[in-house]
């Protein structure tokens, strides 16, 4: 998408101006939801336990404490949380190591906030171990901050990631625009107070108060984000 967008700072009302991008990782920049379903559907195979495709809906986007959690209460599988853990972020290492394709638009995107220093933090419910090992993709310099599920008290569906996300950057919540694949994801945006641009991933959500819906990555731009600040003050 070729967009035209004003110089950095420009604002058509004041206090309108986007003062930073928070993105979240699965599902929104890499296409890795269907990869945690994958794995996890191998990890209890291995323990004697089928996972019924029903259940994918409610772990999708989730903290690996509440996925996980979940999972095991599901199942009466015989192993800890620390342990299922352990074993869910190795098979998801190796398994992103083999392949680990872009979202459709998301370089492009990347690209244009970077060209236009657009402060952007990538805010994901995934453990450090995770986010260090996409970031390798990504490319560490699109980021000027970035925090895991497992660096904070609370993560999402809690606001707290996007709070110390915009903390971290020194920014006003309101004035950020968030960019969510899931309902937990956008759950915490919003409890943050932040403008959001939901690109449902797995299961639908609708669109609201302070909540755009779109279908695509592709479909987002500067332009498109900066007009978020003025449509829904």
């Amino acid at each position: 998408m070729t967009s035209t967008v004003p110089a950095l700072g420009t604002r058509t009302a004041e206090g309108s101006a986007l003062q930073a991008v928070l993105l979240d990782m699965d599902g929104t920049l890499v296409d890795t939801e269907g990869f945690w379903w994958d794995v996890e559907t191998e990890v209890f195979a291995s323990l004697g336990h089928t996972l019924d495709d029903s259940w994918r809906h409610v772990v999708v986007g989730g903290p690996m404490t509440r996925s996980a959690g979940f999972l095991i209460e599901a199942t009466g599988a015989d192993i800890t949380l620390a342990e299922l853990s352990v074993l869910l972020n190795d098979g998801f290492e190796q398994r992103i190591g083999r392949d680990l394709p872009l979202m459709p638009g998301a370089a492009r995107l990347l690209a244009e906030l970077s060209a236009h220093e657009i402060p952007t933090a990538l805010v994901s419910a995934s453990h450090r171990r995770i986010i260090d090992r996409v970031l390798k993709t990504l490319g560490p310099q699109h980021f000027a901050l970035t925090v895991a599920g497992d660096e904070v008290p609370r993560t999402k569906p809690h606001p707290d990631p996007y709070l110390a996300a915009a903390a971290g950057l020194g920014v006003d919540p309101a004035r950020c625009a968030v960019i969510e694949d899931t309902a937990t994801g956008v759950a915490a945006a919003e409890a943050a107070g932040c403008h959001v641009v939901a690109v449902p991933s797995v299961a639908p959500i609708t669109p609201a108060a302070r909540r755009t819906v779109v279908a695509s990555l592709e479909e987002v731009d500067l332009t498109f984000l900066r007009g978020l600040m003025t449509q829904m003050r």
